[in-house]
């Protein structure tokens, strides 16, 4: 097996990260657990958009407990792939738009 920086054993110590500050872990996991309760939306497509946005964020945890948390849910493969593609789109986009940004730059230095 490839040794990578991240370690996927290291996403089942994540329950841990409350042990050096015990009254922010509790108050985080409180409110990371009742944002996934089922609402307006339910458990499922909270699932899939945390799939999405874990690929948004690159973070290699959160697209391997998404993933598995998806296909528990009944999310198909190929949901789960539309999904990054509309986070793709909208991260490429929101990369494009800072481009209005650069041209105002040039614009102001040509004047």
């Amino acid at each position: 097996m490839q040794k990578t920086y991240y370690d996927p054993a290291d996403l089942k110590k994540f329950g841990k990260i409350s042990e050096w500050n015990e009254e922010l872990g509790s108050k985080f996991f409180d409110y990371y657990n009742s944002v996934f309760e089922e609402g307006e939306l339910s458990a499922r497509e909270k699932s899939l958009i945390a799939l999405a946005v874990a690929h948004t964020i690159q973070c290699p945890y959160c697209i391997d407990a998404y993933t598995g948390d998806g296909l528990q849910r009944g999310i198909t493969k190929g949901e789960m792939m539309e999904a990054l593609h509309v986070a793709g789109a909208i991260r490429g986009g929101a990369t494009l738009v800072h481009g209005v940004q650069m041209m105002n730059k040039v614009n102001k230095l040509e004047m």
